[in-house]
């Protein structure tokens, strides 16, 4: 049985979705060149030590945060709330929760923000307020074959599944899909507010880590476009996984590894899960369809490898290893088995490499 947060007596924020991320860097040259130049985020400002990026479609002053430092890590999960009376509302939910809490103004254009470290040692913000930038969703002239149009979503791994998606259901999440196996184990879901699958999801494994951030173009030739500018400029090996079709979100795909390694993913075309009944999706954790709709492999370091997160002070949170079945082991390792049409004995299934 997970070790459940308490659901506090205080009223949770009203999370409208996803805003941005705080990147720690180690070279601020070198990504900017691949936040940048290669994949065409927008800069708002900078300076010599931090970086502030939007995508196309983004009114608010930034999407991204790069800031240079010692130890690469993410230093914030951010989530915009629907008014400033929210914000006084997350504050004194996290406080009720024993959290570190803080309130002031952490990056430029947001000049009232709380952070906390939440009770399962992920540093996540929660604002209203913020500085309006131009909008350049026409300026085509501007965007290129593979413009990153829009943040949609955040993906946490943490070692208790069923304990953080509880938590972020009290926080005002939706589950809207999952990877369980019939032994009840769950590995993996994903949690929305804004009415598409997901704006962060829970990954099992070690953690308190960040598995990936992840920009959506409008078009999947929009990120075929990117592997072939990726190609031609000798930076295929910034490719991790992909380009394909999951089954888990339905959406397109691509994984990339920033210079740091921080993992992100570029996404499309996922599907609506705005009605208050909308069913949640579950899939086996045999089923060789879930991660890769078309079967194919996926590569050992995706499972395995993720960004470390700071706490308020900028330390490094302590990874707590996960004690239940980790998906790349019972896929193919421990079960021996996947499978592309359940209970097909004789044929279906995948060995070898595929984990």
């Amino acid at each position: 049985m997970s070790d459940f947060v308490p659901t506090p007596t205080a009223p949770a924020p009203d999370i409208l979705r996803c805003a941005y991320m705080e990147l720690v860097v180690t070279d601020l040259a070198k990504s900017r060149e691949f936040y940048v130049d290669i994949l065409g985020l927008v800069v708002t400002e900078e300076d010599e030590n931090t970086i502030y990026l939007r995508s196309f479609e983004e009114f608010i002053h930034h999407n991204l945060v790069l800031r240079k430092g010692d130890v690469a890590a993410v230093a914030a999960f951010s989530f915009r709330v629907r008014t400033p009376e929210d914000v006084d509302k997350a504050e004194a939910y996290y406080k009720e929760l024993g959290c570190d809490t803080r309130r002031g103004s952490f990056t430029k254009g947001i000049p009232d923000a709380v952070r906390v470290v939440d009770p399962l040692g992920f540093p996540y913000e929660f604002f209203y307020e913020v500085e309006h930038v131009e909008r350049l969703a026409w300026a085509y002239q501007l965007q290129g074959a593979g413009a990153l149009v829009r943040l949609d979503h955040f993906n946490q791994v943490y070692p208790d599944v069923v304990k953080g998606t509880a938590y972020l259901n009290d926080l005002g999440f939706k589950t809207t899909e999952s990877i369980k196996d019939d032994a009840g184990v769950t590995y993996a879901a994903w949690m929305t507010r804004k009415h598409t699958v997901h704006d962060t999801a829970m990954t099992g494994g070690d953690g308190p880590r960040m598995h990936h951030v992840a920009f959506a173009t409008h078009e999947k030739h929009n990120i075929l476009y990117i592997c072939d500018k990726l190609g031609g400029l000798r930076r295929s090996d910034m490719i991790e996984r992909g380009p394909g079709r999951h089954g888990v979100s339905n959406a397109f795909y691509l994984y990339l590894r920033d210079p740091d390694g921080h993992r992100v993913e570029i996404y499309t075309q996922d599907y609506y899960t705005g009605d208050p009944d909308n069913p949640e999706v579950v899939w086996d954790v045999h089923d060789n369809q879930r991660r890769d709709f078309w079967g194919h492999q996926v590569v050992p370091s995706w499972y395995r490898e993720a960004s470390l997160v700071l706490d308020l002070d900028g330390n490094v949170q302590p990874v707590v290893e996960r004690t239940e079945a980790k998906e790349i082991d019972v896929t193919i390792g421990a079960d021996g088995f996947s499978y592309t049409r359940k209970g097909d004995t004789e044929a279906g299934f995948k060995l070898g490499g595929q984990v």
